[in-house]
């Protein structure tokens, strides 16, 4: 069993390189910048295949990485990058939400194991909260690929639906639509992770709870377990 201690055991580093790299790229208003963290994305959801060094998973990737380069260089990466932040609201919140189905343990229970122990879920209103809370963000993150989309489509100039020949319902300045989709949508998630831990510590008061500063620890070293989680329910 891998250390999860150790770079090669976990993809925490390339976890925090992404944003970084989205939110540079959109704020330098850098293509090469926003198309690597696009490529970097692609090598954590193919994190295990290409950590074990298989051929086709290292040949997929960086056939993929070789597309977006290609359509860089002919003025074309802005189509793909515009779709990155759609996309993955999407696969968020189906991440979360395939573990609310029968059988399954919740996403947040999940991590509630990994990081404070099985018996966390045992006291009163952790189970419970941790059901809502999946629900929650999965409910967020699909409403926010839905919005981003429609900003996409209605944006002017090069929103998609101009692109296509039809009138924009609701035009809406293509800077603030940028600034949404490669900033605030990000930022957006932070704030209401933060809005939430506030919560939490208040909600379940009658509770003892993990500083800030432990709680990403934990996170940091514990993070393959989480990956590899159960999908029993508890």
């Amino acid at each position: 069993m891998s250390d999860p201690r150790r770079p090669g055991g976990r993809p925490l580093p390339l976890l925090l390189a992404y944003p970084l790299l989205a939110v540079a790229g959109a704020l330098l208003h850098r293509q090469c910048l926003s198309l690597a963290a696009l490529s970097l994305l692609l090598g954590l959801l193919w994190w295990p295949a290409l950590r074990g060094w298989r051929p086709g998973a290292w040949l997929f990737w960086l056939g993929l990485s070789g597309v977006m380069a290609w359509l860089a260089a002919r003025g074309l990466a802005s189509l793909v990058l515009d779709a990155v932040p759609v996309l993955l609201n999407l696969l968020l919140a189906w991440v979360f939400g395939r573990t609310l189905r029968a059988g399954r343990q919740p996403l947040v229970a999940r991590f509630i194991e990994a990081i404070e122990g099985t018996p966390r879920l045992a006291l009163p209103g952790i189970a419970t909260y941790a059901r809502q809370l999946t629900t929650f963000w999965s409910a967020l993150l699909t409403a926010q690929a839905l919005l981003l989309a429609v900003l996409l489509c209605c944006q002017e100039p090069d929103g998609l639906l101009e692109r296509l020949g039809v009138p924009s319902p609701w035009p809406l300045p293509q800077p603030w639509v940028q600034g949404y989709v490669h900033l605030g949508a990000y930022l957006l998630i932070g704030v209401v992770f933060a809005l939430e831990y506030l919560f939490r510590r208040w909600h379940l008061r009658h509770l003892p709870h993990l500083g800030l500063h432990a709680l990403l620890h934990r996170l940091a070293l514990r993070w393959p377990q989480l990956i590899r989680g159960r999908d029993r329910a508890p």
